[in-house]
């Protein structure tokens, strides 16, 4: 489901927002400033153009002087290449250190993402999260190349322009700055309305995109149960729903390029019929006239662009929000402790150990409630459970996927909580359920799980999992792509790559959260076989469902509600134990 959007908070100013962007444009400062010099002396350049008009009317025109006249005019064709030739310039000097900006943006999206808590993306949707990579930066990275700047030359542009004005007539310039007091009014309310508008667009973009990943990922399920028409139709709700919203947008943004045109048009209009008069009763020249009015309308495209420069303002930074909210959540806590698990060796204990999901509302039940377990050194234990026990919430504790809420886990004595996080998950290796692979070589895919591993470790993994078989007959070997999320490969050799990415680093502490579930039973025979070698050398715990993985083990654990009810052999919980002994029955595997 889609993460709830965040409402925009109304303390936070849109000049507050954007300053949080200054540490990525602080590198690139220089270039941006003498891009934005050289826009303000090219758009002050368009102000010259009515001072030699004034002299050209007044003077060669007047005079009826042709050579005056062509002199003139190279005046102004000169002017014009001059702010051409400027305003080239700047787009050049904004262009390559602004890739940058979005590219080291990008970066610590991304890096920030893989140090976030599994709680945090148990909670976001990934569309929420692709949207703030994607189309967020591009809309910061366009208001840092054009309204950022533009507002401060527009602004420079307008405030010398009107100085202009009052120094040609002052009563005509105080005609056109009557407009200025309804434009401030109507903007603020625009930007406030308009800003609303653009994070409800924003999120609905992240909650489209959401949509589109989900029935791509799933387009097995979603032609398997003919469901694509009701995914079609949820896509167009959400469309029509964005649409909708973009549709009040453009309509805010018409109302206020609407007043912001019509006022300053009806101000220079009504300077005409004035200066007009006032040049037939011989107080104005037709120069000064003539360079008046040239000036007010040299002024209509820095106060037009006001309205859609704020609207790009606007959507600037609700992006820039939206980017920080991901930014300022909080990681996962590390610690200064030790580097490794360096005490006794002891295996692993769990001592009262209680876990609750964060989110989980008041007075739900916590999911694991006053654990006590020890998994003897080089030993196996199976954890059994049925299905809401905990148990794989349990193995997500060990490296820390999870924070336990209270107690402790300790790995040959050492406090995991007191470790560091890096350290930690390089003495504990996962295979989990539900096996990922990534968009990457059979090879990478596995030798993920060990740092500086070769090709030794990789064929020896493969060997222990039974995949060197299958690997072997792929295209490629284990260089064969095996495409997004693996789903070229069926669940079975899946589920053999992610358990070689599992041992193929020698982890001194293994978890396997049911990780033959997917294998045929001569399959999960050999691979059985296998792994028990090496489970001789390493601690491990095995979320087993099914007899023949429980054998694997030592010792096992029956979780039951949250707790550990009792442990001992495979034979020994069969006579003592009723729920045991109706898990590992046919009915009790049938129904976990």
């Amino acid at each position: 489901m889609p993460e709830k959007p965040i409402p925009p908070r109304p303390d936070h100013s849109t000049v507050r927002v954007l300053l949080r962007l200054w540490p990525y444009v602080r590198p690139v400062r220089a270039r941006l400033f003498t891009a934005a010099a050289v826009a303000i002396v090219a758009s002050c350049l368009s102000l010259v153009i009515p001072l030699v008009l004034k002299w050209l009317v007044d003077g060669p025109v007047a005079d009826r002087d042709p050579g005056g006249v062509w002199l003139g005019a190279l005046y102004l064709l000169l002017l014009g290449i001059a702010e051409a030739v400027l305003f080239g310039y700047r787009r050049w000097l904004v262009a390559r250190p602004l890739s940058s900006v979005e590219a080291r943006m990008r970066a610590d999206l991304f890096g920030r993402l893989q140090r976030l808590p599994i709680a945090f993306h148990d909670r976001w949707a990934s569309g929420q999260l692709l949207s703030r990579g994607t189309t967020d930066l591009m809309l910061v990275r366009m208001f840092l190349a054009f309204p950022l700047t533009f507002l401060l030359v527009n602004g420079v542009t307008i405030l010398a322009g009107y100085v202009l004005l009052l120094a040609q007539d002052w009563a005509l310039g105080l005609l056109l700055l009557a407009p200025v007091l309804p434009l401030v009014l109507v903007s603020n309310r625009f930007e406030r309305r308009y800003g609303a508008v653009a994070r409800a667009a924003q999120d609905q973009v992240g909650d489209l995109t959401t949509v589109v990943e989900e029935s791509v990922l799933g387009i097995r399920i979603v032609k398997g149960f003919g469901r694509h028409r009701s995914q079609a139709r949820a896509f167009r709700e959400l469309a029509g729903r964005l649409r909708g919203t973009e549709l009040v947008k453009a309509r805010l943004l018409a109302m206020i390029w609407a007043v912001i045109t019509v006022v300053p048009e009806l101000a220079i209009g009504a300077a005409l019929v004035l200066g007009t008069v006032r040049v037939a009763d011989g107080d104005l020249s037709a120069g000064t006239l003539v360079a008046f009015l040239s000036t007010a309308l040299a002024l209509r495209w820095p106060v037009e662009s006001i309205g859609f420069l704020l609207a790009m303002s606007q959507e600037a930074a609700t992006a820039t929000e939206r980017y920080f909210e991901v930014m300022d959540a909080p990681e996962e806590p590390e610690t200064a402790g030790t580097d490794a698990a360096g005490g006794t060796p002891d295996g692993v204990r769990f001592e009262n150990v209680t876990f609750r999901y964060p989110d989980a509302p008041d007075g739900t039940p916590p999911v694991l409630d006053g654990v006590d377990l020890h998994i003897r050194p080089g030993e196996t234990l199976a954890l059994v459970g049925g299905t809401g026990s905990g148990k794989t919430t349990l193995t997500a504790l060990v490296p820390r996927l999870h924070e336990a809420t209270a107690g402790r886990i300790l790995l040959d004595g050492e406090d995991i909580a007191l470790m560091e996080r890096r350290k930690l998950r390089a003495l504990v290796s996962m295979a989990f359920e539900e096996p990922t692979l990534f968009s990457a070589s059979v090879g990478e895919n596995v030798l993920m799980g060990a740092e500086g591993a070769g090709d030794p470790e990789l064929r020896r993994a493969l060997g222990v999992a039974q995949a060197d078989g299958f690997v072997d007959r792929l295209p490629d070997g284990t260089g064969t792509q095996v495409g997004e999320q693996g789903l070229s490969l069926s669940g079975g050799q899946r589920q053999r790559l992610a358990l070689a990415r599992a041992v193929v680093g020698r982890p001194r502490f293994l978890v396997l959260d049911d990780p033959l579930s997917a294998l045929d039973v001569h399959t999960e025979a050999r691979v059985e076989a296998a792994l028990r070698e090496v489970l001789r050398e390493t601690t491990a715990l095995v979320v087993a469902h099914r007899p023949s993985t429980v054998m694997l083990a030592d010792r096992v654990a029956l979780l039951s509600r949250g707790r550990i009810t009792a442990v001992g052999t495979h034979q020994e919980l069969l006579r003592t134990s009723t729920e045991y002994a109706w898990l590992m029955s046919g009915e009790g595997t049938e129904n976990r």
